[in-house]
């Protein structure tokens, strides 16, 4: 029978022999299998597709881009090493070009909304913002449009009491002097006409030619006298306060004015999808500038966009003439539009947090903005 044979581990002078070669071809798997890893950073040129949108994305005269988003884009493609170049698109094919794969990217100030990122990936967000109102600055007296303001619902409600409380002291009156006073007799046509008549002479506070002549008559014209200084006084009062209001504070001062005036905005941009969601009527414009356009030559009340680009084109081309309401709704926030599954979306994102952190980046904020 055979007898088992002890293995017999090497000497300790060979071991130490061995531990270079091993370190050796461990080193060389390593580095083999580094050299097989892909790049997450493309070697192509990237393009980046963007939209004038001031200050966020503005093109110069001469072609090149600034702005908030643009210079952005440039920190991040420094951090990363990026090559690429701009390509202006519009707002739609912004998002169907990053889509499709023709954009590496899209920025300037585009929205992350719920429906665009069935279709792209965005980058966290750089910048928050909401939508605002651009409404004509009041400078004079503008009678046609204050005396249209007054066709209202309203207005024509109190018109019409006021009215009917004055046709009813009338029927009154008739009904008590027809039979006992000559000037309010007569059929109903006749004598009715003439009560009314004095019921309106009387509530202007004028003295009527002929009055009632029974104990009831005059105890109801006296009521009606007085009711009536009431009356008048609080229906001028309440005229007086619409003009002013509406002269000093412009037509509209909040959302809920929306759904009495004439409202713009671009087409195809999120404004479109709150407004119909409020159910506001609107016209849409092709951009900004030609609805602001329409806001100075008084064919809209007011135009609902980004308030950062409002405060912008206002400030820039309508000093004066246009202003923005200091309100904002409606939250938004910029972001980066990629392709799905995008190999710059995690490489962005780090550059982004680091970045937007930084004096760089306030200082940004302030060059373009006004505020960090």
């Amino acid at each position: 029978m055979l007898k088992p044979v002890p293995l017999r581990t090497p000497a300790p002078r060979f071991r130490q022999a061995l531990w270079p070669i091993f370190a050796a071809g461990a080193f060389l798997a390593v580095h083999s299998a580094g050299a097989q890893v892909p790049s997450a950073m493309p070697e192509h040129v990237l393009v980046i597709g963007t939209k004038e949108a001031p200050p966020f994305a503005m093109k110069d005269s001469d072609g090149s881009w600034t702005g908030v988003s643009i210079d952005l884009w440039r920190r991040i493609a420094d951090e990363l090493h990026l090559r690429y170049r701009f390509q202006e698109d519009s707002l739609d094919e912004l998002i169907n070009g990053t889509t499709a794969g023709r954009l590496d990217a899209a920025i300037g100030a585009i929205t992350v909304t719920a429906g665009r990122e069935q279709t792209v990936d965005f980058s966290e967000s750089y910048y928050t913002t909401g939508l605002g109102i651009a409404v004509p600055t009041q400078t004079s007296f503008d009678w046609l449009r204050v005396l249209g303001s007054l066709i209202s619902v309203s207005f024509l409600k109190a018109l019409l009491s006021l009215v009917g409380v004055a046709l009813l002291i009338a029927v009154l009156i008739w009904a008590i002097e027809r039979h006992r006073t000559e000037h309010f007799k007569g059929g109903f046509r006749e004598g009715l006409a003439t009560s009314v008549w004095w019921s309106a002479v009387t509530m202007t506070q004028s003295v009527p030619e002929h009055g009632p002549r029974t104990v009831p008559g005059r105890l109801v014209a006296v009521v009606w006298m007085a009711a009536s200084v009431a009356a008048i006084a609080v229906f001028t009062a309440g005229i007086t306060s619409h003009l002013t209001t509406k002269q000093l504070e412009g037509y509209v001062h909040n959302v809920d004015d929306l759904r009495s005036v004439r409202v713009g905005a671009v087409a195809g941009t999120a404004s479109l999808r709150y407004l119909a969601h409020e159910r506001i009527s609107f016209r849409t414009y092709p951009d900004a500038e030609s609805g602001l356009k329409a806001v100075k030559a008084g064919r809209l009340d007011a135009f609902v966009y980004d308030q950062p680009i409002l405060y912008w084109l206002t400030k820039q081309d309508y000093p004066g003439s246009i202003e923005v309401l200091d309100i904002r709704f409606d939250p938004q926030s910029y972001a980066i539009a990629l392709p799905n599954n995008s190999s710059l979306r995690m490489p962005i994102n780090r550059t982004l947090a680091t970045v937007i952190g930084t004096q760089w980046w306030r200082d940004l904020n302030a060059e373009y903005l006004g505020h960090e």
